[in-house]
């Protein structure tokens, strides 16, 4: 279908679907940019473009052989430096709402007991990271800590996260219906915006959920508040009460 012609161009409906696309491309991995260090890093690439534009414009030898040089290998220079960025765009295209209609999410069956153990780590005061793996596996960050494979409880949860315990430290990754693996190290997030408001344990659990589609329920040690992050959000301070109810959302989104 043609919309309208200029001389010897014509716009059809194949060019605007197409334009519309790559719009939304573009909006989607801005979007998934802001707030991120990749922000400033596209920002310089941006001058560099210009400073190399300008070189051929002008016929600038000297310039427009290092970038033209530059160029070969460029591509591959910005896989490397964008790596955590380009994990977390792909890891979230593949729990987008739009894939979730062919991929068949357990129900989690382990909600009672994760509520049982955050509301018993916050009357004790024990710090807790709990990560309740989805779509994305987390085999990479399981490996990183001891193995258990045991059967899931508040009992074990709360006894793992006893203060001075050989595995309190780090995270609890829960993988369907049993405790994967403990003392796990998850990346931290890169937000500027949490970079001075949380703790390590905070900062993993946000980070974690930046790169995959793993709900977090994090327990501060200092207060007993109880935070859930899914999606790099955090939920802070959450009622004991509501606890329960927010994490079933998170778990099934």
């Amino acid at each position: 279908m043609e919309f309208f012609r200029i001389d010897f161009l014509s716009f059809h409906l194949s060019d605007l679907i197409d334009i519309l696309i790559v719009s939304f491309i573009i909006y989607r991995l801005l979007a998934l940019m802001k707030g991120t260090r990749a922000a400033q890093m596209v920002t310089g690439l941006v001058l560099i473009f210009i400073i190399a534009f300008v070189s051929f414009w002008f016929q600038l030898q000297g310039l427009s052989w290092l970038f033209t040089n530059l160029a070969t290998v460029g591509f591959i220079v910005l896989v490397i430096v964008f790596q955590p960025e380009l994990r977390s765009m792909l890891a979230q295209m593949g729990h987008s709402r739009l894939f979730q209609y062919f991929i068949k999410v357990e129900e989690r069956k382990s909600l009672k007991e994760v509520t049982r153990a955050a509301v018993r780590l916050s009357e004790l005061r024990y710090g807790g990271l709990v990560v309740i793996e989805k779509g994305v596996g987390l085999k990479n960050y399981i490996e990183t800590g001891k193995k258990l494979n045991a059967e899931l409880s508040a009992e074990v949860i709360t006894t793992l996260f006893t203060p001075y315990t050989p595995l309190h430290d780090g995270a609890i990754i829960i993988a369907g219906e049993m405790i994967s693996s403990a003392a796990c190290t998850l990346p931290l997030t890169q937000n500027p915006r949490y970079r001075k408001l949380y703790g390590m344990r905070h900062k993993a659990a946000i980070g974690i959920t930046e790169v995959s589609d793993a709900v977090a329920v994090v327990v501060s040690e200092e207060t007993g508040e109880i935070s859930i992050t899914y999606k790099g959000y955090m939920e802070k301070g959450i009622n004991r009460d509501d606890f329960p109810h927010r994490l079933a959302e998170y778990l099934k989104r």
